[in-house]
C-alpha cells in the first residue's frame, strides 16, 4: 500500500515526519512483509522548507509520484496552499482514486477547500476549530478527540496526534497486534481507539 504524503514550505515537521515514521516501522517490523511504501510528496519535488526553517527533499512532485492508495495531507502554515489550484486540484483528483484520505491539523482545511470533506464529522489543530467552523459552516468541526474515521475520510487533531492516527490506520489496514507493536517499538504511548 502506497502511503503518499503531502508537504509544502512551512508545513509542521511533526505533521509529516511521525506518520512517516509510524509507517516505516510498522513494515520494517512486520513478519513476513512490508504492507507499507512510504513517501513524500510536493508540488513540484524540489526541496520544501518545512517548519523552523527545517529542509526536506521529497521523493516525489505532482508530475511523477506512483499511484497512492493512502495521501495524507498535512497541516502547518496552510493558508497559501489553499490559494493554489493545482495543490487543490491534486487533493481533489488523489481522494478520488484512493482508498482512503487524510489529513493532521490544518491539512483537513486542504481537505475542505478540495471538497473531500463537506458535511462529514472532522476536526483539526485546537486553535484552529473555530477558524473550520467559521470558514466550512457545514462540516460537523468535533473538538477534543485525536481522530475521526468517517469511512473514506481519516481526520486527526494536531501535529502529535498525526502519530496516533497512523497507528490507527496501520491497525484498520494490518490489524491491532502490528499498531501495538509498531507503538511499542516507537516507544509511544499510543492513545488507541475506544
Amino acid at each position: 500500500m502506497n502511503i503518499g504524503i503531502y508537504i509544502y514550505d512551512q508545513a509542521e515537521v511533526l505533521d509529516f515526519s511521525g506518520p512517516f515514521e509510524v509507517f516505516c516501522t510498522a513494515s520494517r517490523i512486520c513478519p513476513g512483509s512490508t504492507p507499507f511504501t512510504t513517501f513524500l510528496v510536493s508540488q513540484t519535488g524540489e526541496i520544501v522548507t518545512a517548519r523552523g526553517g527545517y529542509k526536506v527533499l521529497p521523493e516525489y512532485g505532482f508530475h511523477n509520484h506512483p499511484p497512492i492508495d493512502v495521501p495524507i495531507i498535512v497541516g502547518g502554515v496552510h493558508t497559501e496552499e489553499m490559494l493554489k489550484p493545482p495543490v487543490i486540484s491534486w487533493i481533489a483528483q488523489q481522494s478520488k482514486t484512493a482508498k482512503l484520505t487524510a489529513s493532521v491539523c490544518t491539512g483537513a482545511f486542504l481537505l475542505a477547500t478540495a471538497q473531500v470533506i463537506t458535511t462529514e464529522s472532522v476536526t483539526t489543530h485546537w486553535e484552529d476549530i473555530a477558524d473550520l467552523r467559521q470558514q466550512y459552516p457545514n462540516l460537523d468541526v468535533q473538538e477534543d478527540i485525536r481522530w475521526i474515521d468517517t469511512g473514506k475520510v481519516v481526520t486527526s487533531a494536531g501535529i502529535s496526534a498525526g502519530i496516533d492516527m497512523s497507528l490507527y490506520l496501520v491497525s484498520k489496514f494490518c490489524g491491532q497486534a502490528l499498531a501495538q507493536k509498531t507503538a511499542k517499538q516507537m516507544d509511544f504511548d499510543w492513545t488507541k481507539p475506544e
